[in-house]
């Protein structure tokens, strides 16, 4: 049912490619967590309420953000005017099946029962974190950008890391791994390290496409050199300033 549910959502990829991954994406986990709260509304707890209203809140979030948003995706994704037909399938069924991998500690401790533990309110506040995080470093971009838009952003949490909304991402999708500790068993786990290690692929993909692109952009400024020498790109206090060398990185 959830697979079902993000095929019908991310299928707006087919009006325009770049949906499959940004529109689609996003409304695809908020239809994902109103699908649970109405599914197991009757055995809901307050933790398990909480990582659905999140879930809602973020793919709410992101979809309505690349809604307003998206044409600066332009240039950094193919359009897909020449991709044939059936590799466009490919791709949707793909993600659709990515998009449930992503939510399913949330789902796999309601459809197993667990109720609510001190890892679920943990996860939870975790995912609220970095949905706040990826919130902030979306509006401080925005609003760096108003003020000199020919200049990479070195303020608020740019002076931490290079990519803080891929972080703050990957923080909130780290939540939902950990508000399934405990409940989720066995073999469920195989699918829950799947979704986390493909997010993370992907967030340090988008990475490096970011990174190709401002070093077009802005490689001949000596203070956005000094910057990407002493800024991690994407974790904070981890020595790694580029990944643009690493040509397995393509999503």
């Amino acid at each position: 049912l959830m697979l079902i549910i993000c095929l019908l959502v991310s299928a707006i990829g087919f009006k325009n490619y770049v949906w499959f991954i940004s529109l689609g994406y996003g409304f695809s986990i908020a239809a994902e967590g109103l699908a649970m709260l109405l599914l197991y509304r009757n055995d809901l707890s307050i933790g398990t309420l909480l990582c659905c209203i999140l879930l809602i809140a973020y793919g709410c979030r992101l979809g309505g953000y690349l809604a307003i948003y998206q044409k600066n995706m332009t240039g950094e994704i193919k359009d897909g005017k020449f991709i044939p037909f059936g590799v466009k399938c490919a791709i949707w069924i793909t993600c659709a099946a990515l998009y449930v991998t992503q939510v399913i500690p949330v789902f796999y401790r309601l459809s197993n029962g667990s109720g609510s533990s001190i890892f679920t309110y943990l996860g939870a506040a975790v995912m609220a974190f970095g949905l706040i995080f990826e919130s902030a470093a979306d509006l401080q971009k925005n609003a760096a950008k108003k003020i000199n838009p020919r200049r990479f952003v070195d303020t608020g949490l740019y002076r931490f890391v290079r990519c803080p909304n891929y972080l703050g991402e990957m923080l909130f999708w780290t939540g939902a791994v950990i508000s399934g500790i405990g409940a989720v068993t066995g073999w469920q786990w195989a699918l829950v390290a799947l979704g986390y290690i493909l997010i993370a692929y992907v967030m340090f993909s988008g990475a490096r496409r970011l990174e190709i692109r401002q070093n077009k952009n802005y490689g001949a400024d000596p203070e956005y050199q000094q910057y990407v020498k002493t800024v991690p790109i994407l974790v904070p206090f981890v020595p790694l300033y580029s990944v643009e060398k690493y040509k397995w990185l393509v999503a």
